[in-house]
């Protein structure tokens, strides 16, 4: 690897040392937590973080306002599939398993949870309609065989993997309205949750307006609902998802680059992409990006310098997660320590379920 290169990617990953996981804490009442989607999918809030810093209180609607002819919406057309399946061991013990990663059409990376770990060669019986085979683990997955294709079993006996802060099972409205009304890739276990704002309307709404529209795939991972367990940011290991950017979305920001619009990311998904994308370029990470998939474990931070992303439509993120350190890259640690104490006095409603934010970069 050439001098050049390696500087590169020393400035891309670069974590600094001086931020702690406290940097990115804030109090948050439970009751704040939002359990149900708003009655409407564009019935929330929008708080938005203008790239001067100021805040405005708005609704969702009036994102459409806030967009400019030749801007670019870029959504992660993942869709969630229904994960987690309940069980029991042959010795009679109960499990839960929630289903990661599809790696072939029979098999599966998963979590699994039991009073003991199950072992090599161990049958667990699922749904009480059919058998899973553990072959192994992968790190914190076991991998598991089924006895058919593991989308269809999932689609006939698995649930909607809610997040963990959601205190309900879920029903028929969660199947409907924890999913983008664009998903079409099946694979994530965790919903795209910006884009769960969007209806039809909408989408048709900003496309009148001259704003174009893409799509990448990231499959969002349950390890996006992790905590950083360490206190030096720097020390953490980021969690692997599956993305995709393809050649359409590529020359879709070149034609917005060419026009001077923004390339807006719906959702903080949708910026790991794009991001990755340029992270992972074979060329260098300033060069012109190219189609490309695989895993990312790309760790965005304050410091960091975006290359794609001009701007974020985004939900609000739990305290001290990774999430909100990504936000926090694109606006400033303390403007976005601002937006979430205005965002709390004002008695917006946080998580997957609750408000947006539409964050303006100051350097867009």
């Amino acid at each position: 690897m050439g001098r050049r290169s390696l500087a590169f990617l020393l400035e891309l990953f670069r974590v600094s040392s001086t931020l702690t996981v406290s940097d990115f804490d804030y109090e948050l009442p439970p009751e704040l937590i939002a359990q149900t989607p708003a009655a409407q999918r564009g019935g929330s809030r929008l708080l938005h973080l203008d790239a001067s810093g100021a805040l405005h209180d708005r609704r969702f609607p009036d994102l459409a306002d806030l967009l400019r002819p030749n801007d670019l919406l870029v959504f992660n057309d993942t869709r969630v599939i229904k994960a987690r399946l309940t069980g029991q061991k042959a010795t009679g013990g109960k499990v839960e398993v929630l289903v990661e990663r599809i790696v072939e059409p029979q098999r599966a990376l998963a979590h699994v949870r039991a009073s003991k770990s199950p072992g090599p060669g161990m049958t667990l019986r699922l749904a009480d309609a059919f058998d899973v085979t553990v072959l192994g683990r992968d790190g914190e997955l076991f991998d598991l065989q089924f006895p058919a294709p593991v989308l269809d079993l999932l689609d006939t006996h698995g649930a909607t993997p809610l997040p963990p802060y959601i205190t309900h099972a879920a029903d028929a409205t969660d199947e409907d309205r924890y999913q983008t009304v664009y998903a079409r890739e099946p694979g994530a276990v965790a919903a795209p949750t910006a884009g769960l704002h969007f209806d039809q309307a909408m989408l048709d709404r900003v496309a009148e307006l001259g704003v174009e529209r893409a799509f990448v795939t990231l499959h969002v991972g349950a390890g996006t609902f992790q905590p950083v367990r360490v206190d030096n940011i720097a020390d953490h290991i980021m969690h692997a998802e599956w993305y995709t950017v393809g050649q359409p979305v590529i020359d879709a920001i070149a034609r917005t680059r060419a026009q001077g619009g923004r390339v807006i990311a719906v959702g903080t998904t949708s910026v790991r992409a794009l991001e990755s994308a340029a992270a992972q370029n074979p060329a260098g990470p300033d060069a012109p990006l190219t189609s490309i998939q695989g895993d990312t474990r790309l760790f965005i931070t304050p410091g960091y310098r975006y290359r794609v992303v001009d701007a974020l439509v985004t939900n609000f993120h739990l305290p001290q997660s990774t999430l909100l350190m990504l936000v926090s890259a694109l606006a400033g640690v303390e403007p976005i320590r601002r937006a979430y104490t205005h965002a709390v006095a004002q008695r917006y409603r946080f998580f997957s379920y609750g408000d947006a934010m539409f964050i303006e970069s100051p350097s867009a």
